[in-house]
């Protein structure tokens, strides 16, 4: 069996099952499988496959085509130009995450303290530390398995993160932070069960249900990150595309002011920013 030939079997196994990205998943696994990149198998489509390795790819095929995210068949996500660990206990990092670091950013100043609310897989903190100068960082979630997964993310890039165990704000005491970034659940808990089956069946409910309406967490985090903000303290969220009205009214009753709504590439409404009032 030849690489090439392999790596078609597996795509149109795929192409069955899934329909959709079934080439890119195929070429994902197998690159995983056998430690290789898409030039080598452009390159060499003729290189014979070790059998053991032949094996793995098609039982990784056979999981993915029954909606396994890649992500957990290969424990790897990229996000921000960086790869993250990723297992089912944590969010698998999206495309439409990276435009609430771009705006964080923007806002975020070099040495400044940052908290990362509900951080998951650590992805977003992570990735603002690589790019930010001396950023003193703090992640706090309440299941402490994706805590241990946010933790090995945080070694496997270098970056010196204070992880902190809290329903919210609980175990935070009077701690203080120049910003405040989250991406909270906020899917409506009736719409959960009609997601794709990868986000469904894989994705942590916990990081998923935002309540009956989809904003409980904002209004929790709106009201209680007053307490940790100083005087223009910065506030940062990920929403719902259709959640920008709402989520600006919970902000502007809480006190903050210029919220602005940032959308993403694919022209949703994706980031609110605000700052804490006097």
């Amino acid at each position: 069996m030849t690489l090439g030939k392999l790596y078609s079997e597996g795509a149109s196994f795929l192409s069955d099952a899934l329909k959709e990205d079934a080439k890119t998943d195929a070429r994902l696994l197998l690159e995983h499988v056998f430690s290789i990149d898409r030039n080598y198998l452009y390159l060499h489509p003729e290189a014979c496959c070790d059998e053991d390795k032949a094996d793995r790819f098609m039982e990784l095929i056979k999981k993915r085509a029954s909606h396994i995210p890649v992500q957990h068949l290969t424990n790897k996500a990229d996000f921000m130009g960086l790869e993250f660990y990723v297992d089912g206990n944590v969010l698998i990092p999206r495309a439409d995450t990276e435009c609430v670091v771009e705006e964080a950013m923007l806002v975020i100043s070099d040495g400044m303290k940052v908290l990362d609310m509900c951080t998951g897989s650590g992805c977003i903190l992570i990735s603002l530390m690589k790019y930010k100068n001396d950023i003193e960082g703090v992640a706090a979630d309440i299941s402490g398995d994706a805590l241990l997964v946010a933790e090995k993310n945080a070694k496997l890039h270098g970056c010196d993160i204070n992880f902190v165990k809290s329903d919210l704000f609980g175990s935070l005491g009077d701690e203080r932070f120049d910003a405040i970034i989250s991406n909270p659940p906020y899917i409506r808990s009736e719409d959960i069960e009609g997601l794709m089956e990868e986000v469904r069946d894989h994705d942590p409910f916990i990081a998923l249900d935002g309540h009956a309406d989809g904003l409980y967490f904002y209004r929790e985090i709106g009201r209680e990150a007053l307490k940790h903000l100083p005087a223009g303290g910065k506030l940062i969220l990920e929403i719902g595309y259709d959640q920008a009205g709402p989520v600006s009214e919970i902000l502007k009753d809480a006190g903050y002011k210029s919220i602005r709504v940032k959308k993403d590439l694919a022209g949703n409404d994706r980031v609110i920013l605000c700052e804490r009032g006097l």
